[in-house]
């Protein structure tokens, strides 16, 4: 279980709560999902090893437990990855095989007959589609309804959908008045273009940016059939407002947040999140030194 703490900074609109998903062994929730996935598959289709596409955390998360087992894991990343998480993902063992964005993201939506690249072979785990990784994610929302009552709402940076839809799905369960709000930024924000659309899947352009675990072009569908029903609403975050909430968390509270996990805290700290008790879930703290540098010098990184 990971802590849940409170953020004590003067003329905040709400009580605001984080829960340090940063803690994990891994630096990420992306741990949660990995880890059900794999223990939860035949073991004879593991021999071969594990593979997964992913910005940086679920291949943390992946390469973790394959150590762990003791067999390969090759790691097929976006061209645009945080060197600081392929690095990360080295230590672990992992093999990384690197593919232009947008045949990175066709890989990542495809149902099947997905082109990982050449010699990319073993036991798949979807980032967030596979209903394992969403169960693993939905433990947040049961220790959140152990660690804290009467919550109003809870903010979730949606990267693919599978954290929103584990967490929110459990939450419905066990805590059913709580409101679940989806946090993008700005340069890429599918679900709130999809919301203002009266959810029908809706593109937009996108930038990758410093927010490298959240933000995309477009909805993985499937994924939004999960979600919509759960979802209250999003908020688009600019990427100064996510570099201001990163340095208020090193600076006041001592808490290392990537750019996708910063995003909730500025949505809370924007004030337009109903409620006088908010979580954020601080979803991961895999950020790059250089950039980190850059945002707590006054910077915006790109």
């Amino acid at each position: 279980m990971t802590p849940l703490v409170r953020l004590h900074v003067d003329d905040t609109p709400a009580e605001i709560w984080l829960k340090l998903e940063s803690l994990q062994p891994i630096g990420s929730f992306k741990l949660r999902g990995a880890a059900n996935a794999i223990l939860s598959a035949p073991r004879a289709e593991l021999a071969g090893g594990v593979v997964t596409t992913s910005t940086g955390n679920m291949a943390q998360g992946v390469a973790f437990m394959a150590r762990e087992l003791g067999i390969p894991a090759t790691i097929v990343v976006p061209d645009n990855a945080s060197p600081a998480k392929l690095a990360a993902v080295e230590r672990l063992g992992g093999r990384i095989v690197s593919l232009p964005w947008e045949r990175w993201w066709a890989a990542v939506d495809a149902d099947r007959d997905r082109d990982l690249g050449e010699g990319v072979e073993g036991y798949f785990v979807h980032p967030v589609k596979d209903e394992p990784v969403m169960a693993g994610n939905g433990t947040i929302g049961l220790e959140l309804a152990e660690q804290l009552d009467e919550i109003d709402a809870v903010l979730i940076p949606w990267g693919g959908g599978g954290l929103t839809s584990g967490v929110a799905s459990a939450l419905k369960a066990v805590s059913p008045s709580t409101r679940i709000y989806v946090c993008e930024p700005a340069t890429g924000a599918p679900v709130t273009a999809t919301l203002a659309n009266g959810g029908v899947p809706t593109p937009v352009e996108f930038t990758p940016s410093f927010v490298d675990g959240a933000g995309s072009g477009a909805l993985i569908e499937v994924m939004w059939e999960h979600a919509r029903e759960l979802v209250a609403g999003s908020f688009a975050v600019s990427l100064e407002d996510a570099a201001a909430a990163i340095r208020l968390l090193l600076e006041r509270a001592h808490i290392v947040a990537e750019g996708a996990a910063a995003l909730t805290v500025a949505a809370a700290l924007s004030g337009g999140v109903e409620g006088d008790r908010i979580v954020c879930i601080v979803s991961g703290g895999n950020i790059d030194g250089a950039r980190l540098a850059e945002i707590l010098a006054g910077r915006v990184p790109s």
